[in-house]
């Protein structure tokens, strides 16, 4: 990460919680303090985790681990417990700046490492990751499906995916192909969709998308992800073994040479 943080000598753990805030994750820290402890969604991430991880290896020694969004790493810090070298990205220096003075209190072996780094930019990315978290992300970029399509590269073996949806989990059962005269289909219920958010959620306004359970799942497809299980709500666990239609997969790795010029397989 460019900008590290600080040696700030003789100073406690809360006036470095104070310093380094607003937190969004609430980092449990080995003397018992909390990074955000009244955090209004509840204890969290710790209770998305805990849907989360019987469904990766309890050992994870010598695996590699991508945590795309990494915020204050707890995520990261959860996987380097299991014994996995982690890489922890994002785009907001804050939250780099919160991960990289918690990763000796919380993940001393030295197996974490923390960079400001976007989704797009892994399109040049070498090699696979055993593990990559991508949650919390895919709705808040301006062109998610080239996001996933990069993603999906770089999963070796398992891939924990959420995202903000819309409501229900109806799943239509459509025809392989949409006749010009029939896309009254494409309105009705359980069709893959996606919202697009104009302005706000929640006062956000990078929240871009909202897609429902039927897209997500298509889009995942799409990407030669094939979802094994559903953990918790708006969670997705996949592995990279769906067939992809070769013509697709032609037009996919043509677009991304486009738009992000050499793409690493």
């Amino acid at each position: 990460m460019t900008s590290g943080e600080a040696d700030v000598t003789d100073e406690s753990a809360q006036d470095a919680i104070a310093r380094l805030g607003p937190w969004f994750h609430n980092l449990h820290l080995p003397g018992g303090e909390q990074t955000f402890p009244g955090h209004p969604y509840g204890d969290f991430p710790a209770f998305k985790w805990r849907q989360v991880e019987p469904h990766l290896p309890a050992d994870l020694a010598g695996a590699t681990v991508l945590d795309i969004g990494c915020n204050a790493g707890f995520y990261s810090f959860e996987m380097a417990r299991r014994g996995a070298d982690v890489l922890g990205i994002d785009v907001d220096e804050r939250y780099l700046r919160q991960a990289q003075w918690a990763a000796p209190r919380l993940a001393p072996e030295g197996r974490v490492r923390f960079e400001r780094r976007d989704v797009y930019s892994l399109a040049r990315w070498e090699g696979r990751f055993d593990v990559v978290l991508f949650m919390g992300v895919f709705y808040h970029l301006r062109h998610p499906l080239l996001g996933l399509d990069v993603v999906s590269r770089l999963v070796g073996g398992t891939l924990v995916f959420q995202t903000l949806t819309m409501p229900g989990d109806d799943v239509a059962d459509g025809p392989g192909d949409v006749d010009l005269a029939r896309r009254d289909a494409l309105a009705g219920p359980g069709w893959p969709k996606m919202a697009f958010v104009e302005h706000h959620i929640a006062g956000d306004p990078t929240n871009w998308w909202a897609p429902n359970h039927a897209c997500v799942e298509a889009m995942l497809r799409t990407a030669g992800l094939g979802v094994r299980s559903r953990p918790g709500h708006e969670i997705y666990v996949c592995t990279p073994d769906h067939p992809r239609d070769p013509v697709t997969a032609g037009l996919v790795d043509e677009e991304l040479r486009q738009v992000l010029g050499e793409v690493r397989r």
